[in-house]
């Protein structure tokens, strides 16, 4: 199949949560044998206006990605004269969602929108349209659907398909040294690490050690949150790690904590969850973290600090694992499989199957 990507930004111009799901998404794509071409602004020097990277091909639509106007007049020719079987279009700028749509009905095509983050629905006019344009819209979460609802969207057209793991990798990666709890996340406001720190130190009596993964502004203020606590003996703050050692060290944690307050897919609760820990979620209105743990013998959802330490003593009963076949919903193939069947269920609407 003949994939049109389209995004304004890639993870060559941004690492954020909406560019890295739809690179893993064009890769695991380009894995299947699939020709995916991404449409985006330029990030590569030369003066070629496509390059070869990782089975994927880019195209430049602008030479900057400044150049918005001129992405959003561009892209339904060169849409239109790539002949995709499917257009599959990021929400990261949501006016190039309608630019895509017009793209793909040049195209005699469907379009598919991803749309991860539903604060760029902002309720004006290329906002409406462009949650009314595609065919069907992709979702990470349940709370992300929701909300791109109340902004107008037809929920018969929304669909979540979650963030990907890779299973291969988890069971290649040899387990680290025995952590009991495991929170992980950019360290500023948001991640709410207090709360953390506030349920271990009610378990001061137990036997306990923790690890914190991640880097940020608030780093400094959550390890000096410790020391007041009289805790950060049993608290390891271990900075960025990468896709590898933190897998490593969740196959052998035995809780992952999630505590942010806002979160619109929980990718390293999914990660830890998929390595075995127990999940602990304590609630919070903008976060999406619960969907993961509900109606799951191995997960818990808290309110308080109080709650969040029964929880983890509660969790110390259960049996330890390195990997969880619960979770091979989650697994790369099975995500991909979801996104060829909507492609092909599309295709099909369309009289092209």
């Amino acid at each position: 199949m003949r994939v049109a990507l389209v995004s304004l930004t890639t993870t060559h111009h941004r690492d954020a949560a909406p560019e890295r799901r739809l690179r893993q998404v064009a890769m695991t794509l380009a894995g299947r044998g699939h020709d995916v071409h991404v449409f985006c602004a330029k990030w590569w020097d030369g003066t070629d206006n496509t390059v070869e990277d990782d089975e994927l091909t880019y195209h430049a639509v602008t030479l900057d990605r400044t150049a918005r106007q001129s992405f959003l007049l561009r892209v339904p020719v060169m849409l239109a004269r790539a002949d995709p079987d499917i257009v599959h279009a990021g929400a990261r700028y949501p006016p190039a969602i309608t630019a895509a749509s017009i793209g793909a009905t040049l195209a005699r095509t469907p379009l598919l929108a991803d749309w991860y983050d539903p604060d760029g629905a902002d309720g004006g006019f290329l906002t409406r349209r462009a949650l009314s344009a595609p065919d069907r819209i992709v979702t990470p979460s349940r709370l992300v659907r929701t909300r791109l609802r109340e902004h107008g969207a037809d929920m018969e057209r929304l669909q979540v398909v979650p963030n990907a793991v890779d299973f291969d990798l988890i069971r290649s990666t040899d387990p680290a040294d025995e952590r009991h709890v495991v929170y992980a996340r950019r360290l500023d406001e948001g991640a709410n690490v207090e709360s953390l720190l506030l349920g271990l130190a009610e378990l001061r009596d137990f036997e306990w050690s923790a690890t914190v993964i991640g880097d940020g502004p608030a780093r400094e203020s959550y390890e000096q949150q410790a020391r007041d606590l009289r805790i950060d003996d049993r608290i390891d703050f271990v900075g960025e790690l990468s896709r590898e050692e933190r897998v490593s060290i969740y196959r052998n944690a035995h809780v992952f904590v999630q505590t942010a307050h806002q979160c619109r897919f929980a990718t390293e609760l999914a990660w830890a969850l998929a390595c075995g820990c127990v999940g602990i979620v304590e609630y919070h209105a903008d976060s999406s973290a619960h969907e993961l743990v509900e109606g799951r013998e191995r997960g818990f959802r808290t309110t308080s600090e109080q709650e969040l330490a029964d929880a983890i003593r509660e969790a110390g009963e259960m049996e330890s694992l390195t990997v969880d076949e619960e979770f091979a919903g989650f697994g790369t193939d099975a995500v991909l499989d979801q996104y060829l069947d909507l492609y092909r269920d599309l295709r099909a609407q369309y009289g092209l199957l």
